[in-house]
Formats: C-alpha cells, sequence, structure tokens
C-alpha cells in the first residue's frame, strides 16, 4: 500500500483516470462499484481529470409548417463497435417527453414538450449519470435559441443558461424585418435568471446546431452571413461574418459550427468541396482556412459512399441538398449525403455509415436539432 493512502483512496486515484465509458460499463460489475462511481466526491474528480471525448450525436426531426414539437429522440453513437446502433430511449429517465435544445461537455438541456403553444420546465441532465435538474419556466418570454456552458468553477463546475429572447422591428419606410436579440442569463450559482442590459441588431434568424460554447462564449449560427457570439464573463455581444459568403439562392446555411480544442470551427459544402475554417481572431472576424477537401477526392476515398456528389451539389434551389453538414465536434463532422447519415473524421479523410434518415422518426430531413454529446460523469446533484 501507497503509505498514507487508504485502498479506497488508491482506487479513487486509478479509476478516476478512465475514460466515461469504461467507467459505466464497470459499474455492472459488482455493486460496490457502482456505489463508488456515483459517489459526488469521485464524479468531481473524474470530471477534473478527464477530458470528454465526442461519443455521439443526439438527433430531434422538426415540423415545418407547424409548433408543434415531435417527441422522439434519437442517440447515434460513433463508436466503431455500435455501427448503425440507434438509440430511441437514452432520455427516457427523464420524467416526460422533451425537445433538445443544446449540449455541453456531457450535459444535455432540453425543455418539456409544447402544450397550447408554450412550455413549462427546462430540464438540464447527464445521460451518463441520469441525473437531471428541473428549472419551472414561468416567464412570458418566447425561447429563440438556448445556450448551455458548463463552465470550471474552483474544485467544482456549475452551468449556465443563455436564452435568446427576440423582438421584431419593422419600418414604415420599406418591408425590411430586423431582429432585436436579448439575453436572459442563469446561473446554478444563484439559481435565478437574470437579463443582460447588452442587446443584439441582426435581421437573421437561428439555425442548425444553437448554443455552441467555445472558451468562454457562445455561439449561434444564423440563416444569413453572420454568426451570433454572447461573451458569458462579460455579457457582451457580437456579430461574426461567416468567412466565405451564402449561395444567394439558398434559403439556409450551407455550413455548420462546432468545437475543436478549444477553438470555433466552421465548415461548409459546397458543389466546389469541403472548406473547414478556424476563427482565429473573435474581434476582428478573422479566419482561417484549416483545409479545403475537394468532392471528388471525397469521393475517391469513399466511393462506397458518396457517387457523382459535385453533380449533385450543382443546383442552388435544392432544398434538400446531397450533402449537408449537421453538427461537428472533436474533430468529428456528422452530415447528410443522400438518405444515409455519416461521420467525417478530419483527421483520416474517412467517412462511415452510420445509420438511414428512415430510421431517424418522422420528418428527420426538415431542419433537425443535431447535438454532439460527449460522456462524462460531471455530477448535477448539489448544483
Amino acid at each position: 500500500m501507497v503509505l498514507g493512502l487508504s485502498n479506497l483512496d488508491i482506487s479513487f486515484e486509478v479509476l478516476s483516470r478512465l475514460r466515461t465509458k469504461s467507467l459505466l460499463e464497470l459499474k455492472l460489475v459488482s455493486k460496490k462499484w457502482g456505489n463508488m462511481f456515483s459517489d459526488l466526491s469521485f464524479m468531481q474528480l473524474h470530471s477534473q481529470r478527464s477530458t470528454p471525448i465526442i461519443s455521439g450525436f443526439f438527433f430531434q426531426g422538426r415540423f415545418q409548417t407547424c409548433e408543434d414539437d415531435i417527441d422522439n429522440v434519437s442517440y447515434i453513437p460513433v463508436d466503431r463497435e455500435e455501427i448503425r446502433a440507434i438509440h430511441k430511449t437514452v432520455l427516457d429517465f427523464l420524467p416526460e417527453k422533451v425537445v433538445l435544445m443544446a449540449s455541453s461537455n456531457g450535459l444535455i438541456c432540453c425543455r418539456n414538450s409544447k402544450t397550447n403553444k408554450s412550455f413549462s420546465a427546462i430540464y438540464v441532465c447527464n445521460p451518463a449519470s441520469r441525473q437531471w435538474v428541473k428549472l419551472d419556466w414561468s416567464w412570458d418570454r418566447e425561447e429563440r435559441g438556448m445556450g448551455l456552458a458548463l463552465v470550471p468553477s474552483g474544485s467544482s463546475s456549475e452551468f449556465r443558461l443563455v436564452n435568446l429572447h427576440r423582438l421584431e422591428i419593422e419600418y414604415e419606410n420599406h418591408d425590411d424585418l430586423d431582429f432585436i436579440y436579448s439575453f436572459d442569463i442563469y446561473c446554478t450559482r444563484t439559481g435565478k435568471w437574470k437579463t443582460s442590459d447588452d442587446m443584439c441588431l441582426c435581421k437573421y434568424s437561428l439555425v442548425k446546431n444553437l448554443g455552441i460554447y467555445v472558451s468562454g462564449i457562445l455561439y449561434w449560427l444564423t440563416d444569413g452571413d453572420v454568426i451570433l457570439a454572447f461573451d458569458l464573463e462579460n455579457e457582451t455581444s457580437q456579430l461574426i461574418n461567416i468567412p466565405v459568403g451564402r449561395h444567394p439562392f439558398k434559403e439556409g446555411p450551407e455550413g455548420c459550427i462546432g468545437e475543436y480544442n478549444g477553438q470555433l470551427y466552421y465548415i461548409t459544402i459546397k458543389n466546389t468541396g469541403m472548406q473547414v475554417w478556424i476563427l482565429e481572431n473573435y474581434y476582428a472576424s478573422e479566419w482561417v482556412l484549416e483545409s479545403c477537401i475537394s468532392l471528388d477526392t471525397m469521393e475517391q476515398d469513399n466511393p462506397k459512399i458518396i457517387f457523382s456528389a459535385a453533380e449533385r451539389m450543382e443546383n442552388p434551389c435544392d432544398q434538400n441538398p446531397y450533402m449537408d453538414p449537421l453538427a461537428f465536434q472533436d474533430g468529428l463532422l456528422l452530415m447528410k449525403v443522400c438518405s444515409m447519415i455519416v461521420s467525417y473524421r478530419l483527421e483520416t479523410g474517412k467517412l462511415k455509415e452510420l445509420c438511414t434518415y428512415d430510421t431517424l422518426g418522422p420528418n428527420s430531413f426538415i431542419n433537425p436539432m443535431v447535438l454532439p454529446y460527449s460522456m462524462s460523469l460531471v455530477p448535477l446533484q448539489h448544483m
């Protein structure tokens, strides 16, 4: 025995360095280990030492022409041994059906399904530990986009939520319509919501992955040429120009945003190929082109998944593009290719088919909510 350390201390020291997935598998071995891994002090230690790695994506479709919610949520794992394994019950430990909103370092934010065009509760949960907290939603403020941030705080962690509220501005002399976004902030340390003094004038709506958290800043992709950003510490907002112009005939974005190594990435796919950009200067909207891969090269490397890609991407008016980036995290891109959902690893350039769209439920093609997820034992109790 190491001098001064008990058997329990040694177990904590060794096991807290294992990956979350390994711990969840070991948890089934014995009741003793299960109790240890559920211990708050062990969960805090593991969360401080481990670096969450992308383990899958949560996926939920939406209706296009009505405000009703689609309740079914799918989880798409990206591990090799679980190819084509789509899980439909990962969030069934919550007390009611929910709608996905945001994710951050192993936590998922969702709300209960709308009743009479409104909802009454927000849930922040950890699917790995099956812990959750409920926040009553009593504000007379519409939710336009939620951001979730897991923020280190001393020896523990706290999460913050930022809700975007949108007001429309109509002008008398022309038909243009602008929006003013305000920011409602919830912090676990105070247990209260507050409204930031800062507001942002933006004429675009939010789309795709909402509230990507990167190094203290939340980013929302819009359907225009800008990304809406909010600095959590300073409570200030900013519009960041995307690195490449959007096609004038497209109604939505041709790319997605995500986080990798503490930096914001923007990935776009057009008929000329895939471009991967990194935000170099937040304040000046300066981007660096990390890589550019032609569709011909992608097709040659992955002939069983992609074919005639450049030709199929030619039509700018197509509302159901042949290839569409959906979400990005830790160097792994989730994308649509024809009727398939595939992953693309930036380092290797290899595609892997994960599932087909018909396994993800109704309306899965229409602007789905796709959230990257990294297994973590970050505790939610006592937060």
